[in-house]
């Protein structure tokens, strides 16, 4: 009888593994912290093209970059999007550093990114992720949000891989 277990590579298995197939754990540990996921996007209705705020989410911790209910997180923001591998293969507005986006592209990691760090602050200290750079939807009108359009840094990381 052929061995069930497939051999071990000894590459991580975000290498070796399609998001399809990880479990909840390896799937979690994907999230890189750098919570601008979690910001509030402007898309232009004629052009579809989608621009960054940084306008965060009432449940989003401005400073951890933590979601303050993210096992309740729907029952708060009714439009919360529980991503997916079919929501990561669609949304055009996961940042280029987003390891789910990464790995679904067949691409590495980035260095700061915990699991290979082995470090959540790295992320932070890279300049990655939205900490202490944000504002909170919280009594903003909708209108004002294009004042807080933002450019982060990492959306032309390609070269800095």
């Amino acid at each position: 009888m052929p061995n069930a277990t497939p051999p071990q590579s000894g590459e991580p298995f975000w290498k070796t593994t399609s998001l399809d197939d990880m479990s909840q754990a390896q799937w979690e540990s994907l999230c890189d912290g750098c919570a601008r996921c979690c910001l509030n996007k402007l898309e232009d209705w004629d052009t579809g093209q989608i621009v960054w705020t940084d306008v965060r989410c009432t449940l989003l911790d401005g400073e951890s970059c933590r979601c303050k209910d993210y096992e309740n997180r729907a029952a708060t923001v009714p439009d919360c999007i529980h991503l997916t591998p079919s929501e990561v293969r669609t949304l055009s507005w996961l940042p280029p550093t987003c390891a789910y986006r990464l790995v679904q592209e067949g691409r590495d990691l980035y260095w700061w990114h915990p699991l290979l760090s082995g470090d959540p602050d790295t992320v932070h200290q890279a300049g990655v992720s939205v900490e202490n750079r944000t504002v909170s939807e919280d009594g903003m009108a909708l209108e004002d949000y294009e004042h807080h359009v933002v450019f982060w840094p990492g959306e032309d990381i390609e070269s800095n891989q």
